[in-house]
């Protein structure tokens, strides 16, 4: 056996050259699906599209602001990347080659800071977003791509950065640690220490924080919240409904985190209905998958009188009574019942766990099949 020897590299620190041909530039090679992207959003003139859209919410003579094909090709990037704040996204744009020539920034130019991508959001109502959300189904409408006739529905709770600390009572305005030293005076205790308010909280048994009883002041509209993995966080709540064949979110709603998933079904649903028909859809949806978080029979009479199929996988219960309940809640759930545990039903159920619930990485994947369809 031969042996090869070689000597140890040894990473030296280099100086930038004060000037570099762009010949000799090594831009790699390339990213298929954002230049696959941009070949779909030029095609549909998107650039004009939104920069007609916007032009109302500029003034002219100020400073020119980050134009809007780039803002939104920003945002795209954030869903596809998995990045949840502004600031990851304007770091990642920076960072990467292939997203500068997605977004048509030379290699000479600055790209937008997060403070300017905060300025434009705040400007932007919220029906200029939803009216670019509804141009992107109308692509996928005009090759025909939004044909089924079944959704799915899943919601998730979003951490806000709104601190649990921050908290105050609503009727006296008290934060947690003052809450805690009225705790301590009416235990006997007159001038309480950090380590012995920390002791009182502990052993607590009403440790419970009622979204009825507490307030965020710097972010009024969070709510107590369990996230998924267990913490107990302000936050808010997102529900999307994803359409069957295309696999294309059809609507996206953020409510409040103390509600119920059967409480805010219905309105994703509604809303998915008139986003298709603004898309130029006319086909009506007639089925929907849901979690076994969503199993309520009022939810299940509701869509069954508006002539919606419904797939709810049964939530365990030990017996159920119907003698108090309206005759339509029974019929309800015994439909939906033999809907799941048919073939059709297990195929659902499969479908909504591994598409409608695609992770960050799966995003770009899914988007590409997509626009290769179109």
């Amino acid at each position: 056996m031969r042996l090869i020897f070689m000597a140890l590299g040894k990473r030296k620190p280099q100086q930038d050259e004060l000037f570099i041909p762009t010949a000799n530039l090594r831009p790699g090679p390339g990213y298929p699906f954002y230049f696959k992207l941009n070949e779909v959003l030029g095609q549909a003139h998107f650039d004009e599209y939104v920069e007609d859209l916007c032009a109302p919410y500029y003034k002219d003579g100020d400073r020119p602001g980050i134009p809007p094909g780039i803002y939104f090709r920003m945002l795209l990037i954030g869903y596809f990347k998995g990045l949840d704040g502004q600031r990851g996204i304007a770091w990642r744009c920076a960072d990467s080659l292939a997203l500068r020539s997605f977004l048509g920034i030379g290699l000479t130019e600055a790209t937008p800071v997060h403070a300017s991508m905060s300025v434009i959001r705040q400007h932007l109502p919220e029906k200029v977003f939803d009216k670019v959300f509804v141009f992107a189904l109308s692509l996928l409408e005009a090759q025909g791509l939004l044909r089924s006739k079944t959704v799915a529905i899943d919601a998730t709770t979003l951490e806000t950065n709104a601190a649990m600390k921050s908290i105050v009572r609503k009727d006296s305005g008290e934060d947690w640690r003052q809450y805690l030293q009225g705790l301590a005076k009416a235990e006997g205790l007159e001038s309480p220490t950090e380590e012995d308010l920390r002791r009182l909280d502990r052993g607590r048994k009403d440790k419970k924080v009622s979204n009825q009883q507490w307030v965020s002041p710097t972010d009024p509209d969070s709510r107590i919240a369990k996230m998924k993995d267990g913490r107990t966080h302000l936050a808010y709540k997102a529900e999307h409904a994803g359409e069957l064949e295309s696999e294309a979110i059809v609507a996206t709603t953020v409510t409040f985190a103390d509600k119920s998933d059967p409480a805010t079904a219905p309105v994703t649903l509604s809303l998915a209905e008139a986003n298709l028909v603004l898309a130029g859809n006319k086909t009506e949806i007639e089925e929907a998958m849901l979690d076994k978080g969503y199993h309520d029979n009022e939810l299940l009479a509701d869509l069954a009188a508006r002539g919606v199929r419904t797939y709810i996988p049964e939530r365990r219960q030990k017996s159920r009574h119907w003698t108090d309940k309206p005759a339509d809640y029974e019929a309800a759930f015994r439909a939906n019942q033999r809907r799941v545990c048919r073939r059709k039903g297990r195929q659902f159920n499969r479908w909504r766990t591994t598409e409608l619930g695609a992770r960050p990485d799966q995003r770009e994947q899914i988007a590409y099949a997509q626009m290769c369809a179109l």
